[in-house]
């Protein structure tokens, strides 16, 4: 309608013929009905709040990145500063159920990133959003932008708000959708095109082969966006989405360093000169701490501690470990749920067992 008939003034002023013969007629008798006018005024009421922003494409302050989508939302509701929009940016996605490993990978990339100046943009869904934010936040300095699928008003998933009050303060939350939006399930793959499109680059930290990250990475390239993607175990469904992306031309990275390298290519001076860092220092920053197993406490059963040492980072599935052990089948669930219950191992998605890296006293 913009396009076609220009401001919205005049759009208004058209026939609900011409108005049809553009977007449809369900479009064109809902706009000819007229405002709520409840709506508008709890949209004006929010807007007046300190902090808050209503933004249309008319508006200087909106975000430019999204003018070059195919697109971009009339209006853009936003808690926070409106000029972190267009500020360099790597968008960040995963998987809501991530492993430990990658939750913590996406915190430490995240923290890298954002100390060298980049704006990290995630969805704030539970998993690897929630850790990239945290890591951002972390960083000294470091900003986040959060777009999320439901009116800005209403905080999904509610485990979240603490995260999204603070991410407010330090850098914004963004939504396209009306105040009081529940959380309806097509509108999250919906706003992936806005992570995608307010970022120079997108980076999947671990995704299965149906993720929603897969769609933000296709919408990124759609769009003229770098790629990146962080491998994984081949036993793990988690990094199967990842691997997928890497064979389809996605960079493979291993440590923050390659991404940002990656992005100074495309922007040049548009990012900040890159701080060095003591080797150690900067290995401890870009990569995610991998804690090497402790030994078993003593007082495990013999075979028991023959599964636990049959078990690795990469999933074993239940035959794999009955080659290793020479344990029988029904022996072997016993023992998994012995270390299990210990907290030395853990069942994956898809079914296998990982030792857990963690600390124990003997």
């Amino acid at each position: 309608m913009l396009a076609a008939f220009g401001l919205p003034g005049q759009i208004f002023a058209q026939s609900h013929s011409n108005l049809a013969s553009v977007a449809g007629a369900e479009a064109a008798a809902a706009l000819r009905s007229g405002p709520r006018q409840d709506a508008v005024d709890a949209a004006l009421a929010w807007a007046a709040e300190d902090g808050n922003r209503i933004l249309t494409l008319a508006d200087d302050a909106y975000p430019k990145a999204l003018l070059e989508i195919p697109d971009p939302p009339v209006v853009l509701y936003v808690k926070g500063d409106p000029a972190l929009f267009d500020h360099p940016a790597l968008a960040m996605v995963g998987s809501r159920t991530p492993t430990a490993q990658g939750e913590a990978n996406a915190e430490a990339f995240a923290r890298s990133l954002a100390e060298s100046g980049l704006t990290v943009v995630s969805g704030l869904a539970l998993g690897i959003d929630a850790a990239a934010h945290r890591g951002a936040l972390a960083a000294a300095g470091g900003v986040t932008v959060a777009v999320i699928g439901t009116g800005i008003d209403r905080i999904y998933p509610a485990a979240n708000e603490t995260l999204a009050r603070e991410i407010a303060a330090r850098g914004a939350l963004l939504s396209e959708f009306p105040l009081g939006t529940p959380p309806i399930r097509h509108n999250f793959p919906r706003r992936n095109r806005l992570i995608a499109g307010l970022a120079q680059g997108v980076l999947v930290v671990e995704a299965t082969l149906n993720s929603g990250s897969l769609i933000t990475a296709r919408l990124a390239l759609d769009a003229g966006r770098e790629v990146f993607a962080i491998p994984g175990s081949i036993h793990s469904p988690l990094a199967r989405g990842c691997h997928r992306l890497i064979r389809q031309g996605a960079k493979l990275v291993e440590t923050a360093e390659d991404v940002f390298e990656e992005l100074r290519g495309r922007l040049g001076a548009a990012l900040p000169p890159r701080q060095e860092k003591p080797a150690r220092t900067r290995r401890a920053a870009t990569h995610a701490p991998r804690p090497q197993p402790s030994p078993p406490p003593v007082d495990l059963p013999p075979d028991t501690a023959r599964v636990l040492a049959a078990l690795g980072p990469d999933p074993r599935d239940i035959d794999s470990l009955a080659l290793a052990t020479a344990l029988p089948v029904e022996a072997l669930h016993a023992h998994l749920l012995t270390l299990e219950l210990e907290g030395l191992a853990t069942r994956q998605a898809g079914g296998g067992f990982v030792r857990l890296h963690v600390s124990r006293d003997s």
